[in-house]
């Protein structure tokens, strides 16, 4: 204590302004906190937790109560129309001791600069697997310090017990825009005069929405805290997942909510997978059972989507009945997997069949749980598997943890036209509810490869395209909900056509950036005609041409020092910036490597990011099926969990035990 003693009087001349770039705890703007926080929505029948904390800064602009915190603080619960109750009273469970730890942050640019932290010491307790089953408003109030109160208004959704959808298929499309789709389009179909000889599959579902990505306590969000919003109906903040982030020590311990497919085993009994062309432990597939501050928690997040979080049995039987996709790392024994154990023998004791290449994914039976785990780190893009092939031997990914590339790899269709079989005979008449992730439309528009970007991105529709026709061969495609959306965007757009040729061979920077035209000068797609002596066996609804002479102009609004000539990447993923030998550490540069003859792009973000970012783009929602109405308009994130849950019939009055979904109410109209 006695440096920050003596920092005491630098650091609180530095004031805090609202909206600040470093927030204290971003769910909590006052001395005390309440989590889940104001206007905070709950499922009637949804398990979460409470986290109430008392801060006291020791120093800083907020320094009070010579840092002591009240640990006499109390807390009530009052529903609209009624009287305040003691919480504990209210929910019928022992009052939970109280905690106390302390943590330091930084007020300010200006404060991290100084290296002047500023400490918090806090008094907390937690009340641990609660639930609210009738809808309506409640008010919480956290009492403190004799004269300080902290109020969070909740809502509890409508009740909604009706299964109108026997399965739901949620696609996400990472970091997926209007704008990507547009040029997804532009590429991979023909137009004549103006008009497009054949469409995207998300084209043609009939309704229309879109969701706002905003994150509890930032306008950007990352796809950790967004996949919550759309799982669980709570917003989060960056980086955590299934709970919401308070300021203790341990990543584990934060309160927590209950997620769609938890709730849905719970009360349903019904079959649930996730399929990712990522890491089957990256953020989008792992929240669906993941509850930590930290998406970083692989080895550990793999464990909870086997077992459940530790003292909750928010299930009645453990794991998905599908899980497919990379992350080798975590499953076979040694550093990145957890407590260095075999998680691909653990997976095979609990009844999985074990995947680890696209021949005996095909192979495996419908009725085991199955566990394919095709690659370590996320699987190769659609274009290295399909076009320029001769890069998968660069990698070195074997799923066993041997040296060499995995080269028998399955795609996102693959995937998910196996775990539509297996959900489908497992689930039965009680259904399923599949999460398959098109991962890399995010992940390589963050390297500004654009090209493999929306290659992923044609294999995410004709993924759409061809579970749509296998549903309706199955017999399903009248009792599925099917949506297609994103869980948040980037600040991309085509603005032109680019004359490759011409920009290669000038000279300079400003003669080469004469090779992109704008307006009438941007020309016509060359991508889907056919080369002379090129044949790639990539079917339809994909570019014959991956590098014509005449291309898009695309970019980005938030990006680092690049260079840029437009033309497709063909020996392997971007490296846009990089840090460069005599410079200080994470100081990134135009990448000399990438792109030599094109011009340098002057970058928009701090030189410590070597890669695009998020934007705050809304994105969109594409719905077709039972309940398909409820997803047009503009809506919040979190909406996609209340719609989904209504349409499963999953806000019910007390959803402690399951029940017979008997026959959902499918409407041949979908209305």
């Amino acid at each position: 204590m006695g440096k920050v003693a003596s920092l005491a009087a630098l650091a609180a001349s530095f004031t805090v302004v609202a909206g600040q770039t470093y927030q204290r705890l971003g769910a909590c703007p006052s001395l005390g906190c309440v989590l889940p926080p104001d206007q905070s929505d709950f499922l009637p029948g949804q398990y979460f937790d409470l986290r109430v904390e008392v801060h006291a800064p020791v120093n800083g602009s907020e320094a009070y109560n010579d840092g002591k915190p009240d640990e006499k603080f109390s807390v009530t619960i009052t529903k609209e129309g009624g009287k305040a109750q003691d919480i504990a009273k209210f929910f019928d469970i022992e009052e939970p001791e109280l905690e106390k730890w302390d943590f330091s942050w930084y007020e300010d640019l200006y404060a991290e600069d100084a290296d002047a932290p500023s400490v918090v010491n806090v008094a907390a307790k937690a009340y641990r697997r609660l639930a609210l089953y009738e809808p309506g408003t409640y008010h919480v109030e956290l009492s403190y310090y004799g004269d300080k109160t902290t109020r969070a208004e909740w809502v509890v959704r409508p009740l909604a017990t009706k299964k109108k959808a026997k399965n739901v298929i949620l696609f996400i499309g990472d970091g997926m825009t209007t704008n990507m789709i547009t040029a997804a389009r532009l590429i991979g179909h023909k137009s004549i005069n103006g008009k497009y000889q054949s469409l995207l599959q998300l084209d043609k579902f009939p309704v229309l929405g879109h969701q706002m990505t905003h994150s509890l306590d930032t306008y950007i969000t990352d796809s950790a805290n967004s996949a919550s919003a759309l799982y669980s109906g709570h917003k989060s903040t960056v980086n955590a997942m299934g709970v919401y982030a308070d300021s203790s020590p341990d990543p584990f311990d934060d309160p927590k909510v209950e997620t769609i497919v938890e709730i849905l085993r719970r009360v349903w009994d019904s079959a649930w997978g996730a399929v990712s062309t990522a890491q089957i432990a990256d953020a989008t597939p792992i929240a669906l059972t993941g509850h930590s501050r930290s998406r970083y928690q692989f080895g550990a997040l793999v464990d909870q989507a086997l077992n459940s979080v530790t003292n909750y049995t928010w299930t009645n039987q453990k794991g998905p009945d599908v899980w497919f996709g990379g992350g080798a790392e975590q499953f076979y024994p040694g550093k990145d997997s957890y407590k260095g154990e075999d998680y691909y023998a653990k997976f095979a004791d609990a009844g999985y069949d074990i995947s680890m290449n696209k021949t005996s994914l095909l192979e495996l039976g419908n009725s085991s749980k199955a566990l394919g785990i095709f690659c370590r780190s996320n699987l190769p893009v659609w274009l290295d598997r399909n076009v320029y092939t001769d890069n998968l031997a660069d990698f070195t990914n074997d799923p066993t943890g041997a040296e060499g590339p995995a080269l028998d790899l399955p795609g996102l269709k693959d995937m998910t036209l196996k775990a539509i079989d297996i959900l489908h005979k497992r689930g039965g008449d009680k259904g399923f509810f599949l999460m398959a992730e098109g991962a890399s439309i995010d992940k390589q528009m963050h390297a500004l490869d654009y090209d493999r970007a929306l290659g992923d991105l044609l294999e995410l529709d004709d993924t759409v395209r061809a579970t749509i026709a296998h549903l309706k061969a199955i017999g399903e495609l009248e009792n599925t909900l099917v949506i297609v959306t994103a869980d948040h965007g980037h600040g991309f757009d085509v603005f032109g056509g680019v004359d490759t040729k011409y920009l290669s061979e000038q000279s300079t920077n400003r003669a080469k950036r004469r090779a992109v035209g704008t307006y009438q000068n941007s020309g016509l797609s060359q991508y889907t005609d056919a080369a002379p002596g090129v044949s790639y066996n990539t079917g339809a609804h994909f570019p014959v041409n991956w590098d014509p002479r005449y291309t898009l102009a695309q970019g980005f609004g938030a990006m680092p020092d690049h260079r840029e000539n437009f033309r497709v990447h063909k020996n392997g993923p971007r490296t846009p910036a990089a840090e460069i030998e005599g410079f200080d550490e994470d100081d990134n540069f135009a990448n000399p490597e990438d792109n030599p003859d094109g011009f340098v792009v002057n970058g928009t973000l701090a030189t410590d990011e070597a890669s695009g970012v998020h934007s705050l783009t809304d994105v969109p929602v594409f719905a077709m099926g039972p309940c398909q109405a409820s997803f047009g308009g503009v809506y919040g994130n979190i909406d996609i969990f209340y719609k989904i849950a209504s349409c499963l019939g999953l806000g019910r009055p007390d959803a402690k035990a399951g029940g017979d979904p008997g026959k959902p109410s499918c409407s041949k109209s979908h209305e």
